[in-house]
């Protein structure tokens, strides 16, 4: 069994407010002060406990989500990433991704987070319009996510995205294609283009908005797609979309089944031990519960058996569009191909993959019906 490569993920809780579609783990600020020196603090010791099970493996990527993570000041990232880089090592050239909100305090710190080592932004646009805006509860500007495109491409970035959602209340097909067209326009390095849907435990969930119909739906995804590939985006996973050599590497690490380190309020882990144990991990959900120094970090771990292994590692693996090599499956899960060749054989009679006995590939029909291939496995 080989060690997938390592990415960390760190977690910041806070919001201004909650929009009404996310299922996230965020709190709104309700007017008051992050407390970020000292949750700081606390996510490097959450890093320090953890350290010791990555079996000195470097970091290849690290995401840094949310809530609202543009709301920690420069000073704070510089404190969070100098610390990470004494905690672990890093690999060269390795992809620091941050999530921001456009509004115009956030993208006045752009620059203070390159500083800091952030080398990609991840921006939530989510529309263009106004009313989408609102009805989606962000409390940013059409004209602020455009300036934060463009600061994007003036601070010295790697690379940096779009989050754009379709499928939005009382959306047309014309409104979803003017979002993509205006997004396309500020010419972004990666675009990530993905369906609303509505989530348990959120305001959309008890009180359900008009969605678009079913024939909508599909007519916005493949005109999309199409305008996409026109302005040279390559889809690369169900919702990813990047110019050559701009996918983002931490989210690819994710989708192989690679391994991470969750550090912060809620975040998730997923970490292969050295004598081939599978563990995932949770932290304590609630700041206050997670900054309270008489407790732990750790809210709970747990072994992946065997039998669930062959259904983890192809709910991320078929989401890529690239083929799957036969031997990550035996690598990264332990277990012998025998284990899965029968629901591979019955996902090929069915036309959902194709498979030349060294790469799996899935096929439109199979990334169409996904949750049916997928279901073979459970």
């Amino acid at each position: 069994m080989t060690l997938p490569p390592l990415s960390l993920y760190i977690h910041i809780p806070w919001c201004v407010q909650k929009c009404p579609y996310c299922d996230f783990n965020s709190h709104s600020q309700k007017g008051q002060k992050i407390p970020e020196k000292e949750y700081v603090q606390h996510l490097l010791s959450d890093l320090r406990n953890d350290a010791p099970l990555t079996s000195g493996r470097p970091i290849h990527s690290i995401f840094i989500g949310g809530g609202t993570p543009s709301l920690l000041s420069g000073e704070a990232m510089h404190t969070l990433l100098d610390g990470v880089r004494a905690i672990t090592p890093l690999a060269p050239n390795a992809e620091i991704t941050l999530e921001a909100n456009p509004g115009t305090v956030e993208t006045g710190r752009f620059s203070e987070y390159v500083a800091a080592g952030v080398n990609r932004i991840s921006i939530g646009v989510q529309s263009m319009q106004q009313d989408k805006l609102a009805a989606l509860g962000r409390i940013h500007s059409s004209d602020e996510a455009k300036n934060a495109a463009k600061q994007a491409h003036e601070v010295g970035l790697r690379s940096f995205n779009l989050d754009l959602m379709h499928g939005l209340p009382g959306q047309s097909v014309n409104d979803a294609l003017s979002d993509l067209k205006q997004a396309i326009a500020l010419n972004p390095p990666h675009l990530s283009w993905y369906q609303l849907t509505i989530e348990p435990n959120t305001q959309f969930y008890s009180k359900p908005p008009t969605l678009p119909e079913d024939d909508t739906l599909w007519d916005i995804q493949e005109q999309g797609q199409a305008l996409l590939r026109e302005a040279g985006y390559m889809q690369y996973e169900i919702s990813g979309y990047a110019k050559l050599g701009h996918q983002c590497q931490h989210n690819l690490n994710y989708w192989r089944f690679g391994d991470y380190i969750g550090i912060g309020c809620g975040a998730h882990g997923k970490i292969t031990q050295s004598d081939g144990t599978i563990m995932r991990t949770e932290k304590v959900k609630h700041p206050r519960g997670y900054m309270d120094l008489t407790k732990p970090y750790l809210y709970r771990d747990w072994p992946v058996t065997e039998d669930e292994r062959p259904f983890e590692f192809m709910m991320n693996r078929l989401r890529l569009v690239e083929p799957c090599p036969v031997h990550d499956f035996v690598s990264y899960t332990g277990l012998p191909l025998q284990r899965i060749e029968a629901q591979l054989g019955t996902a090929q009679e069915q036309g959902l993959i194709s498979n030349d006995k060294t790469h799996i590939r899935v096929t439109e029909r199979g990334h169409r019906y996904l949750n049916e291939l997928l279901e073979l496995f459970v």
